[in-house]
């Protein structure tokens, strides 16, 4: 049961990171570096949830239930 409950947490943790990162896309038209959009990036919370999720669900792939 451990790995699913990590997988679904890990997937709305990627699920929301993900989508915050293409919404910030929109900054790159409006006149926003490249340079400048990643100091952006890496200064905004939410935006750690998509390497956080992704983690989540590969520890969630490699926990095996069934070793005893």
């Amino acid at each position: 049961m451990l790995p699913l409950i990590l997988f679904l947490i890990g997937f709305g943790f990627t699920c929301v990171g993900g989508v915050s990162i293409i919404g910030y896309l929109n900054y790159l038209p409006a006149g926003m570096s490249t340079y400048d959009f990643l100091i952006f990036i890496y200064h905004r919370p939410e935006c750690y949830m998509l390497p956080g999720g992704l983690f989540l669900i590969f520890i969630a792939m490699y926990i095996n239930p069934f070793d005893s």
